[in-house]
């Protein structure tokens, strides 16, 4: 009896040991994370494998030598079991640690960095990922060209759609996006500026260098996130509801140049209080603007709570739109962004159409008039026409298509919808999606949703056909022979957009 219970127990286990073995088997091994998040436009960028929520960046920078050294910790989570993981990063690499082990890394292509961790980390899985680096950015090429920007005092890590790679590694995409913390030491007398909020004022440190610290404590996608330094006068302030404001001047623009750009910059806390009365509330904990030195930059960009600014833009005096168009980028691009570069209408389109709607408020030009003159002016071959909005291509990311044609989509919903369902969709759009990311298609569901229309026919004129709509309005206007005049906004937007598109 014993015998035949033994025996009956041995074959149990063994069959249990195979049904074991066989889930073992089916389980699949852990797998590297891809070296691309997803991008139709840019299949490279940003890294499949992981999801960040903070990066901790760390660093001392000498403008005299353009030399920066730096200790980057990101903090992530596996969204697969994960044998190896991709940056996105140009700076020369010492080590690499991966939970408290020592990680192998190699170079791919001209911006990804392998890495290989000592132990896989299995799905849902914390990973704490620590960079050393070092190097001269200025010397590093990638994607065909330099993002990194050197002044006479300083640098400027400034740019779209890459300018991480430069100067701290990371999942370059705006669909992962993550908080931060920005700390460099520069030389005493130098400012270093980046985003969000200054947790504890400049520390002195030995050897003649200062710590600068500035947190973001809401999600940002890398390309938002930036880091100026040079010599800067600085202004603070504080809103009506209590948020810090800081802006800050090259001490290196001239003296009319200044003037005119304070005139405009120390306007941002009016301008986005009138702004978040059109789009909802104001999203970030800090407001603000920088502008950089005289031939140095050359567009600007709406890094999140803290736009840079080209002094360009000032030369002929004061210019509110690009302030205007900016802050908008808040809420359109920052709060709200891109789940994929396709989808950049939803930018600047966006930015573009508050520069009208703010034409409007100080009776320099509604957005009626500016439509007209568009609609009129743009030759029928323009890229405008030719180019579809919802799908520019790489060539026409920044091209009037996205800018002019955007807003003029948004003009068209206006008047097809009302004011009233307008405006609700706008504040809609900003609440639904605040700090997560969308597409096009997501917005035309929600107006239709929203004010109850049909709308597939003026999205499908507007945003996917490579071709000038037909506006039955306008061609009537056209026919009464005189030609629109150009509404008085519209030498200041046009000024302001041919340097938004020298990205």
């Amino acid at each position: 009896m014993r015998r035949l219970l033994v025996a009956t127990l041995a074959t149990a286990l063994t069959l249990a040991g195979t049904g074991v073995a066989a889930q073992a088997h089916q389980k699949a091994a852990p797998s590297p994370g891809g070296p691309g998040i997803g991008d139709n436009y840019y299949p490279d960028y940003g890294n499949s494998g992981y999801d960040v929520s903070h990066y901790d960046i760390r660093l001392r920078y000498t403008p005299a030598t353009d030399r920066l050294t730096g200790t980057t910790t990101i903090l992530a989570t596996a969204t697969q079991d994960l044998s190896r993981l991709n940056l996105d990063f140009v700076l020369d690499v010492s080590s690499i640690q991966v939970n408290n082990r020592p990680a192998t890394f190699a170079r791919e292509g001209d911006h990804e960095l392998v890495v290989t961790p000592a132990r896989t980390v299995a799905k849902g899985g914390a990973l704490t990922i620590v960079v050393q680096y070092s190097g001269v950015p200025s010397s590093k090429v990638a994607a065909g060209y330099t993002a990194w920007i050197r002044t006479p005092d300083g640098a400027l890590a400034v740019g779209e759609p890459e300018i991480a790679w430069w100067w701290y590694p990371s999942n370059d995409h705006p669909s992962d996006k993550a908080t931060f913390d920005v700390s460099v030491s520069v030389p005493d007398g130098v400012e270093a500026i980046s985003n969000g909020v200054q947790p504890r004022p400049p520390v002195r440190e030995t050897l003649g260098y200062t710590r600068w610290s500035w947190r973001s404590l809401k999600p940002q996608a890398t390309y938002l996130t930036f880091l100026t330094v040079g010599q800067y006068d600085v202004t603070t302030d504080t809103t009506a509801d209590g948020s810090p404001v800081y802006n800050a001047y090259s001490q290196l623009l001239p003296q009319d140049f200044r003037y005119a750009a304070q005139a405009s910059v120390e306007r941002t806390a009016e301008i986005t209080d009138w702004e978040s009365t059109l789009f909802g509330p104001f999203p970030f904990e800090a407001r603000g603007g920088v502008v950089a030195p005289p031939n140095t930059l050359t567009f600007a960009l709406e890094n999140q709570t803290r736009p840079n600014f080209s002094a360009g833009f000032f030369r002929r005096g004061s210019n509110t739109s690009v302030i205007v168009h900016e802050n908008a980028h808040q809420w359109f691009g920052d709060s709200v962004s891109v789940r994929n570069w396709q989808n950049i209408w939803l930018n600047e389109g966006f930015a573009s159409y508050a520069e009208w709607l703010w034409s409007e408020k100080n009776d320099e030009g509604t957005a009626q008039e500016i439509f007209d003159y568009l609609y009129a002016t743009y030759p029928d071959d323009a890229a405008i026409w030719t180019t579809a909005p919802a799908d520019p291509g790489v060539a026409e990311l920044f091209g009037d298509a996205v800018y002019d044609r955007g807003a003029m989509t948004l003009h068209q919903l206006r008047l097809a919808v009302g004011d009233d369902d307008f405006f609700e969709i706008l504040r809609t759009w900003t609440a639904q999606h605040r700090y997560g990311n969308a597409t096009t298609e997501e917005f035309t569901a929600l107006a239709e949703k929203i004010s109850g229309k049909d709308l597939d026919a003026l999205f499908q004129a507007w945003l996917y056909t490579p071709a000038k709509p037909v506006v039955a309005a306008s061609l009537a206007r056209s026919a009464s022979a005189k030609a629109p005049v150009a509404p008085k906004s519209w030498a200041q937007i046009s000024q302001t957009h041919a340097l938004l598109h020298e990205h």
